[in-house]
């Protein structure tokens, strides 16, 4: 883990909770794998997470929040971007870095282009629109009316073409039954987005439901069977009766890499970084939708997410055949046709 992260980790426990007060900063945080809201804020972004700050190699995520009026610009560098509203709606322009571009693979696209965003109220009101926006370029976002944007990005080698991915085309898929249920938002999966070497998804998990269920992992790459992919969770959880929401995540170490061994209690705005380990848990409390962004990139030669379940606990697949999936999902589906 890096020393910045690692540092914020330790004033979090000398101060305890999440923004200075409220709750205690567990072991998991002493880590640095658990972020609390705040704890890795920088300038105009609410969450910045780099390869650098996490002390990996490829994943990023930024939480842009912009008042009514707001905009905000930024170079791509090495990177490939998804700009992905969370709520609200927002102009993506993005042109070509001219001395980045001479300098990069001989042939490669401009990478330029407008998209209007329509966005959403909020992650548990409906699949959103979004943009990709390739490395090696300037990317300005403005927002009329304001709002909350994640950045997805993860380091590649190819500059593909800046584009928009309408709401219709995203595939909204449900997984588990039971108390396993979840629904998956597969904006950004490999096979369904094209992209260098970003995958990302959304996760929604009815209140008392577990997902990332049964525990899973995907830090060696063995083809065919397992990837090697950093991952990001980054978590939003419906307020209820008045009262904040809360879940909890659980990572346990799978004997490859840092040993990474998370119990974390996550609320809105938290992220759990993920660069080895069995993964899960993610657990909603009863009453209290749960959503997480997922943001993985590795260093094989494909991008594809194929997982490893937790030896102890993978039979629990064998009952979902007999159960219903919850009735509660989907939460909604994607909208019949591009808005635009």
């Amino acid at each position: 883990m890096s020393a910045e992260f690692a540092d914020t980790a330790v004033a979090a426990d000398a101060r305890t909770a999440r923004g200075g007060a409220g709750r205690p900063a567990g072991p998991a945080s002493a880590g640095g794998f658990h972020l609390a809201a705040g704890r890795a804020a920088d300038g105009p972004y609410a969450l910045d997470i780099s390869p650098e700050k996490a002390g990996w190699a490829h994943s990023s995520l930024r939480i842009l929040e912009l008042p009514p009026g707001g905009h905000h610009s930024f170079a791509t560098g090495d990177s490939e971007w998804i700009v992905l509203p969370l709520s609200g709606g927002c102009t993506v322009r993005t042109d070509a870095d001219a001395e980045a571009v001479e300098e990069a693979v001989e042939g490669a696209a401009d990478g330029g282009g407008t998209f209007e965003l329509a966005g959403r109220e909020s992650v548990f009101s409906g699949v959103t629109d979004f943009a990709y926006v390739p490395r090696d370029a300037r990317v300005r976002i403005d927002s009329p009316a304001g709002g909350r944007f994640a950045l997805t990005g993860a380091r590649c080698e190819r500059r593909l073409p800046a584009r928009y991915g309408a709401a219709s085309d995203v595939p909204v898929e449900l997984r588990g039954t039971g108390t396993c249920s979840r629904q998956v938002n597969n904006f950004g999966a490999a096979g369904v987005f094209a992209c260098d070497r970003l995958i990302a998804v959304e996760v929604l998990t009815p209140g008392g439901n577990w997902s990332s269920y049964p525990p899973h992992k995907h830090d060696e790459c063995r083809p065919g069977e397992e990837s090697e992919l950093e991952e990001i969770y980054y978590f939003e959880i419906a307020d209820a009766h008045g009262t904040e929401g809360l879940g909890y995540q659980r990572v346990t170490p799978s004997g490859h890499g840092r040993g990474t061994d998370v119990l974390a209690e996550v609320r809105t705005g938290d992220a759990v970084l993920i660069p080895d380990g069995w993964h899960g848990p993610s657990i909603a409390a009863p009453g209290h939708d749960m959503y997480y962004l997922n943001v993985m990139a590795g260093p094989g030669e494909k991008r594809e997410w194929l997982i490893c379940d937790h030896p102890d606990h993978g039979w629990i697949r064998t009952t979902w055949p007999q159960q219903p999936v919850d009735p509660r999902l989907p939460l909604y589906q994607a909208p019949a046709g591009d808005p635009r």
